[in-house]
């Protein structure tokens, strides 16, 4: 970690995930520890949906040596669209309903254990994801703003999951209200098909996972072999539309078995573009935040983000 790095903004979400008068009790605990190895960290919770970024956005216009992302993958995804693009480097505090980011890293899940590694820490410039809205097909021009994530991004049924979560049961339950969601889905799901432009092939799929990252979500590890700290997705796509062959793929998601299945394919690319293929809705999602129906495109970003990892990394 640069020894410039003397004062930082310690962004944190008070309602994500369980425990919550326990955590801020860490979280100032975590200020103490910062505040012993010579970093002032100020303390800003959000007020509401879209205020992290808000924030990180307003740190950067300040030139703050850097921003501390306390919350899970919803409140840290909020930060990164704060930071993208400015060179104010984000550091981790993991809570919330999940944390990919935590796990790819191996933070420890402890707050002031987390924050014991920040002052010791390497800064790391890595891309970004976007995902942007298309007008009408793959051959039209990107309409309105993108919105960047860090760990992973899909369509098809994880979409389905992530923008029919309950609010309120997601947060009184944490990661159980997708759980709940995903078997309902499971249920109702009419696993509609998509066509995914990449590499000047266009293939058939029910689901596309967009990975910056190993881990996808609870213990799962999709996207094995992509890697924050190169400048490529890695892709999967299911060609199934069996609720059967869907259920089938879990077992060997948890064995890592689950590139050798018949209808998976995996590729490395920098860009995608994928599109309805008969006007049914496919809804999408990144770092588990609900970005509406495709037609999207998701894309790199180079050189969009400083993160600060641990000494070993």
């Amino acid at each position: 970690m640069p020894h410039d790095i003397k004062d930082a903004l310690l962004i944190y979400n008070p309602t994500s995930g369980r425990k919550r008068h326990r955590r801020f009790t860490e979280i100032e605990q975590a200020a103490r520890i910062l505040k012993d190895a010579g970093i002032a960290a100020e303390l800003a919770p959000t007020t509401g949906p879209d205020t992290a970024t808000k924030i990180a956005r307003h740190a950067v216009d300040q030139r703050r040596g850097m921003v501390i992302a306390c919350g899970g993958d919803g409140t840290i995804n909020e930060i990164v669209n704060g930071l993208a693009g400015s060179q104010v480097p984000m550091a981790l505090l993991p809570a919330g309903t999940a944390n990919i980011l935590a796990k790819e890293l191996g933070i420890p899940w402890d707050i002031p254990g987390a924050a014991r590694l920040i002052p010791s820490g390497t800064l790391r410039r890595i891309s970004l994801g976007i995902a942007c809205p298309l007008n009408g097909n793959h051959s039209a021009a990107i309409s309105g703003e993108g919105r960047y994530f860090l760990s992973v991004a899909g369509a098809g049924p994880d979409g389905a999951i992530v923008n029919g979560v309950h609010a309120g049961l997601k947060k009184s339950t944490g990661v159980i209200a997708y759980w709940a969601e995903g078997v309902r889905q499971l249920f109702q799901y009419g696993f509609p098909e998509m066509h995914v432009h990449s590499g000047g092939k266009r293939r058939k799929a029910t689901i596309i996972v967009v990975g910056r990252t190993a881990h996808y979500g609870g213990p799962f590890k999709i996207t094995t072999g992509a890697s924050l700290f190169e400048d490529s997705f890695e892709f999967l796509t299911n060609s199934k539309r069996s609720r059967l062959s869907y259920l089938a793929c879990l077992p060997s998601i948890w064995l890592g078995t689950h590139r050798d299945r018949d209808g998976i394919e995996m590729w490395k690319a920098t860009e995608t573009i994928c599109e309805s293929a008969n006007g049914e809705p496919v809804y999408a999602q990144v770092d588990g935040e609900p970005v509406g129906a495709l037609p999207l495109s998701f894309r790199i970003v180079p050189d969009a983000l400083s993160i600060v990892t641990p000494a070993a990394k």
